[in-house]
């Protein structure tokens, strides 16, 4: 990215001398680097790719057209600082640790197998392009880098594992696992997709292959496979927690596109200005860990709620 923010926050109540005191947190993180005037040219015309159309008509034409508003891929920012402390205290307390690769960006792919160790997923956290195959990670980087100097952008996927979640937590049909994740997830903005698992790939198995058979080893239950993902009828099976999320391609690219001016309704091309990311998919990564910290923590305290005193 071209901007230039330090994300600095500035927590206002909830901390003291190094610990949360019980009462709601509160923080703020200011935008340093804006620049609302290369927004005016958007004002009346619709962008593709982005919420402006259907923003104007939800909010009667009163949306903040300035850096999209609460459309923003900003709004994440609070989203991970909440998440923050929820993956802190699942890996103190439940030994749960979460991490996410980039398994694809366009159409290169990090096919490399994942071990699913703590070892293998903090050693993600320390890359600034969290993939397993260095290789392809250049190769993934070199085509974002060429969207952007042909004007355009690029989407991914990102894979995230869930360790250290027993099985029991989640509940059938409305409040399964898959729900409440999904539910997180597509609260992130430029999110299209999410599959958990084998995902849509276990359309192409047979019950024998997509079935995950069990076993015992040293008084605890496994399973050979893992091809729906650590979750079973809505309830976690002590599994790891695997999902992939899809990212679109950044919308806000500078080749010339068809639209519409709503304040003439007359046709119009656009060519968007501004400093944009060719490619969103890295700085989503630590989002969807946050957000899915949020999701487990939360599953656990509907199951054990004030047990947790204990552990003090």
């Amino acid at each position: 990215t071209s901007r230039k923010e330090g994300d600095k926050f500035n927590i206002l109540s909830g901390f003291f001398e190094g610990k949360t005191t019980g009462t709601p947190l509160c923080a703020t993180i200011e935008n340093k680097d804006t620049k609302s005037k290369d927004y005016a040219s958007v004002k009346t015309a619709m962008r593709p790719g982005h919420s402006d159309y259907s923003g104007y008509v939800k909010y009667s034409g009163y949306n903040d057209y300035r850096g999209s508003g609460h459309f923003s891929g900003r709004i994440t920012a609070p989203l991970l600082f909440a998440g923050t402390i929820a993956m802190q205290i699942l890996e103190k307390y439940k030994g749960v640790i979460i991490g996410t690769r980039i398994k694809s960006i366009y159409n290169i792919n990090d096919d490399s197998e994942m071990k699913m160790s703590s070892h293998e997923l903090n050693e993600l956290k320390k890359k600034n392009f969290p993939v397993l195959s260095d290789l392809q990670g250049i190769l993934m980087e070199q085509e974002i880098l060429k969207a952007k100097e042909n004007g355009d952008s690029v989407g991914g996927i990102t894979e995230t594992f869930i360790l250290g979640v027993s099985a029991g937590y989640g509940e059938p049909f409305f409040d399964s696992v898959e729900t409440k994740l999904s539910h997180m997830i597509f609260s992130i903005p430029a999110v299209k997709g999410i599959e958990f698992g084998e995902g849509f790939k276990v359309t192409e198995m047979k019950g024998s292959a997509a079935n995950d058979q069990y076993y015992m080893d040293d008084g605890k239950i496994l399973a050979h496979s893992n091809n729906n993902g650590g979750i079973l009828g809505g309830i976690t099976n002590g599994m790891p927690i695997v999902f992939r999320t899809a990212i679109k391609p950044t919308p806000s690219i500078s080749k010339t596109q068809n639209t519409v001016d709503i304040s003439t309704m007359t046709n119009k091309t656009i060519q968007v200005e501004g400093r944009h990311d060719p490619c969103i998919v890295p700085r989503a990564v630590p989002v969807i860990e946050g957000a899915a910290a949020l999701v487990v923590l939360d599953l656990m305290l509907e199951r054990e709620g004030e047990v947790w005193n204990l552990m003090k």
